[in-house]
């Protein structure tokens, strides 16, 4: 072994080839003609193959009067693949809204003033 050289064998690495990139292009959105509903009411009906949302206007007031029936005025049915994608449009949009104007509070009895603490007029 005095004197001698080892060589030792090294696997060179192939370049590297180009990944092709896709080129997604953004349809546009056309709206004309689009009619806008308010809903203040949701519910959501699941199958195996996709989520019913059915929307209306919940006229009944906090705190008591008579029960009105909810009219559903709008339904939209999704695959589980639009609805997630739904989902992660409005959680952002959420996100946002909560940062600039602060948390939403879902209940109805947090958000409504005992008499004894509304303004008077």
């Amino acid at each position: 072994m005095d004197g001698e050289t080892t060589k030792s064998s090294t696997v060179e690495n192939p370049p590297a080839q180009p990944v092709p990139t896709q080129t997604m292009t953004i349809p546009t959105v056309e709206a004309e003609g689009l009619a806008a509903t308010y809903a203040n009411f949701v519910r959501v009906s699941p199958s195996p193959e996709e989520l019913v949302l059915d929307f209306g206007l919940n006229a009944n007031l906090p705190g008591g009067g008579p029960v009105v029936a909810i009219k559903i005025s709008d339904r939209l049915v999704l695959n589980y693949y639009t609805a997630k994608r739904l989902w992660g449009g409005l959680g952002l949009a959420l996100q946002r809204h909560e940062q600039t104007f602060g948390v939403l509070e879902t209940d109805v009895n947090k958000r409504v003033l005992p008499p004894s603490q509304r303004p008077q007029r």
